[in-house]
């Protein structure tokens, strides 16, 4: 049997974040060797040009002796209850840490500089630019990254003068970082996603919690408990979309205008954001409370919500034609992802919405669509693996149709759409199922609705 020598970390998983976390203890001079559970993994070629003589394990991790590791540094895709690695889980360094951690623990040893860490179901990533734009905005060199974008890892070298580092974390990163100590930790909200990974919904929580370990300051969802930190905190802070209390960070109604308001002073008027919809103003909010605990300056960060268009992929308006919005919700990947996109969006619409959904489901309830669907959509439009499920959930509160793929999809919105109404996709759903991420299922969406608008333009 493969053995890992004595003193050696051994690194599991070969992806992006495996690969960054090859790089760091390379720079570091930390000897190591790497795991994999493929076979053939992709990146091998480069991993081995990159770390000439660095050993490499391909298949089965319980056919390595990891006995003798000084540590195991675990990729967010693999799984800690992976065979072979579950039982190191118990086992401690000599200084008493465990022995199992993720790349996060490797990068709060190595910091210099504050860390803003955000987690949630939904909005993470929105959170995490909008809050570092605020922090540029204000001039600080801020680095930002994690979950979303640069690993954080590679942030240490290319921005080695940091002032502030603004994290996107998953519950695949979170639950191996033993203590993040984070300066402001923000848990934005809770719904199922990933229960094929953490089991059920408690376990899913409770890697989520794992960003308060530490942590100074938290922001947490007035209307969500579940985002609520077990333990006491040196401060907490707590955004709702209602009326604020006296510390709470909220939205009010002043002289016919909705505002984002601290307590009772009113901070900025929503019509002004450049975000749309409910669901980012309390991102908004988020952002505001993090950052003021942080020292930005109030006047930048209320500038940046103005400027701020939101991201692609996450209620992007792709165009208008025919009377008929196309919004690319992509990266709606979840239940609480599409519940967000059709409350912000129902409202503001003179018509109706289509909805367009399906993949791969990963063991999600999709009954809680039901209800909004009624209200507000005209169709929903359903693909992929778990259409069936789906359209189970939603049959009875909307018509349904299904299709395909996307493709199909696109082309019945587009035949049923009318004027005032909007093709919405989001589709609760991973995409893995006929794409290689949200990201190419979301250009496939934007690349289609432009062929829609020129040919539109060919008929006018």
């Amino acid at each position: 049997m493969p053995k890992v020598a004595k003193g050696v970390t051994l690194v599991v998983g070969l992806g992006i974040s495996g690969r960054a976390i090859c790089r760091h203890l390379a720079r570091e001079g930390v000897p190591f060797m790497v795991a994999d559970t493929r076979t053939a993994p992709p990146g091998v070629d480069e991993f081995r040009a990159a770390h000439p003589g660095v050993a490499l394990h391909c298949g089965a991790l319980t056919a390595l002796d990891m006995s003798e590791a000084a540590e195991i540094v675990v990729s967010p895709g693999v799984d800690p209850a992976t065979p072979g690695l579950a039982e190191m889980r118990r086992h401690r360094r000599a200084d008493g840490a465990p022995l199992l951690v993720g790349e996060m623990a490797l990068f709060v040893r190595a910091a210099r500089a504050p860390i803003a860490a955000i987690t949630g179901s939904n909005a993470k990533s929105t959170v995490t630019t909008l809050l570092g734009e605020m922090a540029r905005l204000a001039g600080w060199r801020v680095a930002v990254g994690g979950n979303l974008g640069t690993p954080a890892l590679d942030l240490l070298v290319d921005v080695p003068d940091a002032e502030l580092y603004v994290l996107e974390l998953s519950s695949f990163q979170l639950e191996t970082t033993p203590c993040l100590g984070a300066e402001s930790a923000a848990f934005l909200n809770l719904s199922e996603d990933h229960l094929d990974r953490h089991g059920d919904m408690a376990g899913y929580r409770d890697a989520k919690l794992a960003i308060f370990r530490g942590a100074r300051h938290a922001v947490v969802n007035a209307e969500d408990p579940m985002t609520w930190p077990l333990e006491a905190l040196p401060a907490i802070d707590r955004f709702t979309t209602q009326p604020p209390g006296t510390e709470e960070w909220g939205i009010a109604s002043r002289e016919g205008r909705d505002w984002l308001m601290h307590g009772a002073t009113p901070l900025l008027p929503t019509d002004e954001m450049g975000l749309a919809g409910r669901h980012n103003q309390a991102n908004a909010l988020a952002a505001l409370a993090m950052g003021s605990h942080l020292g930005l300056p109030l006047e930048s960060m209320c500038e940046m919500l103005r400027r701020f268009k939101g991201l692609p992929h996450r209620s992007e308006l792709i165009a208008e034609f025919g009377g008929v919005r196309w919004v690319n919700d992509s990266k709606g990947t979840n239940v609480g992802a599409t519940l967000a996109a059709i409350a912000g969006l129902g409202p503001t619409l003179q018509g109706r919405l289509v909805l367009l959904a399906g993949g791969l489901g990963k063991g999600a309830d999709f009954t809680p669509l039901a209800a909004p669907m009624a209200r507000y959509g005209r169709e929903a439009i359903l693909f992929g693996a778990d259409a069936a499920k789906l359209a189970a959930a939603l049959q009875e509160s909307v018509p349904v149709t299904r299709v395909a793929d996307l493709e199909a999809a696109m082309q019945r919105a587009r035949a049923i759409a009318e004027s005032g109404d909007c093709v919405l996709l989001s589709p609760a759903c991973a995409s893995l199922d006929q794409f290689p991420n949200y990201l190419a299922r979301g250009e496939a969406f934007r690349e289609r609705v432009h062929e829609y608008v020129e040919e539109a333009g060919h008929v006018s």
